[in-house]
């Protein structure tokens, strides 16, 4: 018999929805002191292990894990990896996860990590699949509502690294030597320099709209200011327009001097707003020009200086050889996963660059949440489809988690 025949027979001959039913309960059941509840939750516990203990009769070798299977993942999501082992012929043995408006929707999930999400990522690592967290956040904040979420024993147990601040660093705890390492460390001096000159006056040189209205993020290395306002509000996308013509004004500056050049902040604001339309319509709706000259030694330093807009969110700056896909790739070293092959699950830019190069690379899949920017949308329908619901990374994650499962059963047979 086939395993597509087996995964068939699973989903036609046993009540596989009350198996998961019963499985969520007892992963998911919150510690009580009522004697009540704890009883409702051992007759639960041996309800799960009669309905697993039938299939695994059912089907002889084998049989525990189309059990395990049954109990994480409904018919749609087994097929749909047994269909992506099919065409890949191997399953993720590493997952690589943004955080906001990925794994927490501000909109469905109170901006909070769903704690069926955050137990789907506990079964991945018990499982021998590590977890890279990939953020534009400071480490502080991502290493906080990891430890809460997941656990202090799990994030110290080298089996998950953090890529913060979008690949200015990673950290690896339990890993030694390798626990920390800062990438921007390994950046020219041109390069940090111009950083280090425009963080020192991005909110002392700043105009009194830009200084009032915005706060620097608590970065290691990139400047990124946020708006005093709620995040997508006029007021917010004004500052932040505002904002972002400061910041191209510093980087212009700090360039020009270092390359002894005049002009230089209006050809920064020339050179990226026709790199980005984004920025171009921030440089627009803050009633400023971009119509500088930009000579070519300062397109070669602009060249590896990267500054993004996030609408009505961010103005950041940032170097362009620190990006998450450089940060993954270290964060993989350090977990010493020789030959990856990665689910990448993100909704932005900066996502899409890890999923560009994970497909370029041979070296994984993406997923996305239907919000996400065109682009991302556009790579991942593209490819695998792989497109959930706000706040439902669950669903992908089952998927994954069933991929994982059918390969190591396919690899016995």
């Amino acid at each position: 018999m086939t395993l597509y025949d087996r995964l068939y027979e699973l989903y036609a001959e046993f009540d596989t929805e009350t198996l998961r039913a019963y499985r969520e309960f007892v992963d998911l059941f919150p510690p009580l002191d009522s004697r009540v509840a704890l009883d409702r939750w051992d007759e639960a516990n041996s309800d799960l292990a009669d309905r697993r203990e039938r299939i695994e009769r059912a089907f002889g070798d084998g049989g525990s894990t189309l059990a395990e299977v049954g109990a994480m993942a409904d018919r749609e999501s087994s097929f749909t990896a047994l269909d992506l082992h099919g065409k890949y012929g191997r399953a993720p043995n590493a997952l690589v996860l943004d955080v906001d408006e990925t794994l927490r929707s501000a909109g469905d999930t109170d901006n909070e990590i769903p704690r069926e999400t955050l137990h789907l990522l506990t079964e991945f690592v018990e499982r021998g699949v590590p977890l890279v967290i990939c953020t534009g956040q400071t480490l502080e904040n991502v290493k906080g509502f990891l430890i809460q979420g997941l656990g202090n024993e799990l994030v110290h147990s080298g089996d998950v690294s953090v890529v913060y601040e979008a690949g200015a660093g990673v950290f690896t705890p339990g890993s030694g030597a390798d626990t920390k390492r800062l990438l921007y460390d390994d950046l020219a001096e041109d390069v940090r320099g111009v950083v280090d000159d425009v963080r020192d006056g991005v909110l002392r040189e700043a105009p009194e709209r830009v200084r009032r209205g915005c706060h620097l993020q608590g970065n290691e290395f990139n400047v990124t200011l946020k708006p005093n306002y709620e995040t997508g509000s006029d007021d917010a996308e004004a500052v932040i327009d505002e904002a972002m013509v400061h910041l191209l004004d510093l980087v212009g500056g700090a360039a020009g001097e270092r390359l002894d050049l005049d002009g230089g902040p209006a050809a920064a604001r020339a050179y990226y707003a026709a790199d980005d339309p984004e920025i171009a319509g921030a440089i627009d709706r803050a009633g400023a020009t971009a119509d500088g000259d930009v000579p070519d030694a300062a397109a070669t330093l602009f060249d590896r200086l990267e500054v993004a807009l996030y609408r009505a969110d961010a103005a950041e700056l940032a170097a362009a050889d620190l990006h998450k896909a450089a940060g993954v790739e270290a964060s993989l070293d350090v977990l010493g996963v020789d030959d990856p092959f990665v689910c990448v699950m993100g909704d932005s830019k900066s996502d899409l660059r890890v999923m560009e190069w994970a497909d370029e690379s041979g070296a994984g899949v993406a997923a996305a949440p239907e919000h996400s920017s065109r682009n991302v949308l556009d790579h991942v329908r593209a490819t695998d489809d792989l497109v959930f619901a706000p706040g439902a990374a669950a669903d992908v994650l089952r998927t994954m988690y069933a991929w994982r499962c059918l390969a190591d059963l396919n690899g016995s047979e």
